[in-house]
This record gives C-alpha cells, sequence and structure tokens, in this order.
C-alpha cells in the first residue's frame, strides 16, 4: 500500500514555535494541508497572563479547546471560566478575549477556520522580533490586514 502523500503528522515536539511576548503558539496546520479549510495551533498561557486585547474576526470562526489549567474568556462584557475539556467557538463578528489569571500555564487547541489568521500569528511574531516598539496603533494595524478589529477601535 502506497502512503497518502497528503497525510500531515505531527509529532508532539513539532511545529513551528512562535513566542508573542509570554504567550506560546505551536503552529500544528497552516492550511496547508486542508486547502486552507483549517489552521491548527496550541497556545500556552503563563500563569498570571493577559491575552490579546478584546477583538472581533470578519472572515473566520475560531475554536479555542482546554487541555489544562483553567483559562478565561471574555465574551462582550460576559466573563468565563473555562476549565480544561471546555471548548469555546467563537462565529466570526463576536467581540472575545482569553487570558490566564491562574497560577497553572493554561494550554489551548486553537482552530480557525479558514487558516486565514494563522499568518497574523508570524507576522506578529516578526514585529515583536524587530525591535520595535509595539503600540495598539500598530497592533491593530496587523489585525486589520486579517479582517480583524480590536474592540476599542469601535
Amino acid at each position: 500500500m502506497t502512503p497518502d502523500v497528503s497525510v500531515s503528522v505531527v509529532g508532539p515536539t513539532a511545529g513551528e514555535v512562535i513566542h508573542l511576548g509570554p504567550l506560546q503558539m505551536r503552529i500544528l496546520e497552516d492550511g496547508r494541508t486542508t486547502n486552507h479549510r483549517l489552521g491548527m495551533v496550541v497556545g500556552t498561557l503563563p500563569p498570571h497572563t493577559e491575552g490579546p486585547v478584546q477583538h472581533r474576526h470578519a472572515q473566520h470562526d475560531e475554536g479555542f479547546y482546554v487541555i489544562s489549567g483553567t483559562a478565561q474568556f471574555t465574551v462582550g462584557v460576559t466573563t468565563y471560566d473555562a476549565p480544561a475539556g471546555t471548548l469555546v467557538m467563537v462565529p466570526p463578528g463576536v467581540p472575545h478575549t482569553f487570558a490566564n489569571p491562574g497560577d497553572q500555564p493554561v494550554i489551548l487547541l486553537c482552530t480557525i477556520t479558514p487558516d486565514f489568521y494563522v499568518q497574523y500569528f508570524h507576522d506578529l511574531g516578526d514585529l515583536l522580533a524587530s525591535g520595535q516598539p509595539f503600540t495598539p496603533e500598530a497592533g491593530a494595524q496587523l489585525m486589520h490586514r486579517y479582517a480583524t478589529v480590536p474592540v476599542t477601535d469601535e
């Protein structure tokens, strides 16, 4: 039997790792295998870490499955504690953010459908690594490239 060359197998230590300040993103699927229908990353938030500014996406759904720890999601004005085993699905247009206010790391498996937003993580990592000061304006400009707006823009 001939192996299927279109299958992607990403081992437990494989995948591209991008550091976004204290957050770490490990890209498991960048969309190449799925014809850009799905992107998948594992995010690790150290204890007592804020996530991104609350924002909304216009062109993709985002799913968060809490693998370990307890994440805190803010959706509009409502805050949810999400312990391990919780799935949070965010459709386009819904304002959201996440954080780790706890004492243990939080590990999230994130899906992005379609994969459009995976490139944002690359670009943000490049911006942070460039040594240029990161400002809310620079972050908003980068988000806008990927049909995403900070809620503060409204």
